[in-house]
């Protein structure tokens, strides 16, 4: 694997938990609203962002952590210069405990998970959650989302039942998670909180989060979802 730009100390990685987009497969919970062909091209513009942001930070290294083989050709065309890591079988839980404990086994000191979701989070967010993890009293750092689960997640050990143990895509995920991680003996520590897009009244916040920035989520929204921003209430400021 190729050093990049985390070759200072601690090693840090951030790996992106990333599937290939397709119509019926990614952000279904949007349709009908959207249709499946502009649920996937929502979602390929998120994770476009979201990748080249993480890509541009110079405290960590940025990996794919892809959802199948079959996807691997899709992320080797797009992004050649970024490695990838597979996320293996199981529900999510567990392709995380892969994922976060075999870049651990491959020498990182700290190893971070985050959705491909977020091309509008603060990248203070990301920066909090470094320094959170720094500290010697902090084993785990959880962003929480404001449904109830988690944005991100970083280890400087393996802790596979704060996930493996946990059921997935419920309002409870982050309580579990942070119950559990005391049964364990993992002290957790907190970046600050954000929210997910699962639902189209997400829409209208996320694009009043994206402002004025030029981005591929700013565009796809402006010119593909226009007409159905307009029916949804404003977003809280």
């Amino acid at each position: 694997m190729s050093e990049g730009s985390g070759s200072q100390e601690p090693r840090r990685v951030i790996a992106v938990m990333a599937k290939r987009p397709a119509p019926g497969t990614t952000k279904t919970r949007l349709s009908p609203a959207l249709s499946p062909e502009c649920a996937a091209g929502l979602y390929e513009a998120m994770l476009a962002d979201t990748i080249g942001m993480l890509a541009a930070r110079t405290d960590c290294d940025t990996i794919i952590a892809v959802d199948e083989l079959s996807s691997v050709e899709y992320f080797s065309t797009r992004w050649p210069e970024l490695a990838q890591v597979m996320q293996g079988p199981g529900p999510l839980g567990d392709r995380l405990d892969n994922v976060l404990g075999s870049l651990l086994d491959q020498g990182y000191q700290q190893t971070f998970a985050i959705n491909s979701d977020g091309p509008d989070l603060p990248p203070e967010h990301l920066t909090n959650a470094f320094s959170t993890l720094d500290e010697p009293d902090v084993d785990v750092v959880l962003g929480p989302t404001d449904d109830g689960g988690y944005y991100l997640i970083g280890w400087k050990a393996r802790w596979r039942p704060m996930v493996s143990d946990v059921t997935m895509s419920t309002p409870e995920v982050f309580a579990d998670t942070v119950r559990i991680a005391e049964q364990i003996g993992a002290r957790v520590g907190l970046a600050p909180s954000w929210f997910d897009v699962d639902l189209v009244d997400d829409l209208s916040r996320l694009r009043a989060s994206l402002g004025n920035s030029k981005t591929a989520t700013a565009d796809f929204i402006d010119s593909s979802l226009a007409g159905i921003l307009a029916d949804l209430p404003t977003p809280p400021s």
